[in-house]
């Protein structure tokens, strides 16, 4: 009996051991954004404005950008097709381009590196453009069409 409990038990252990180190370790993010997100604050309507997100690769293999998915086609994201080198910086440069006025919040999806995923996000208010540069002086209207 004390053979047999001290098998059951020296199996335990190893049983236990096996399935701690079998564990698969969580992915290490490799990708460091110095912000995920930025407000524009206001713009004007229909005028493209466009935002530099910086990223640098924390990781100890190349950084490998697959795709970059926005939440509209109003929002561009652009970037490097080329691996970011361990330790390296780069950066993608997001473009807006507002047909409506009112509050937005737009978000750019970031696949990298196989199956990771990191989101950053644009906002701001967008206020309607003046129909013309200067407003209308009546004054030099009347004078013009006196002359």
């Amino acid at each position: 009996m004390k053979r047999f409990l001290l098998l059951v038990c020296g199996l335990s252990a190893i049983m236990a051991g096996f399935s701690q180190s079998a564990a698969p370790k969580e992915a290490e993010e490799s990708i460091h954004f110095k912000e995920l997100s930025y407000n524009f604050g206001e713009i004007p309507q229909g005028r493209p404005v466009e935002h530099v997100f910086a990223l640098v690769n924390k990781g100890k293999t190349p950084l490998v950008i697959r795709h970059i998915q926005a939440t509209c086609g109003c929002t561009t994201p652009e970037w490097s097709q080329e691996p970011v080198a361990p330790g390296a910086a780069s950066s993608i440069k997001v473009g807006f381009n507002a047909a409506s006025e009112g509050h937005f919040s737009k978000t750019i999806t970031v696949s990298y590196n196989g199956n990771q995923v990191k989101t950053i996000e644009i906002s701001g208010d967008v206020y309607k453009s003046p129909a013309t540069s200067a407003p209308l002086n009546a004054s030099l209207s009347f004078i013009k069409s006196t002359n």
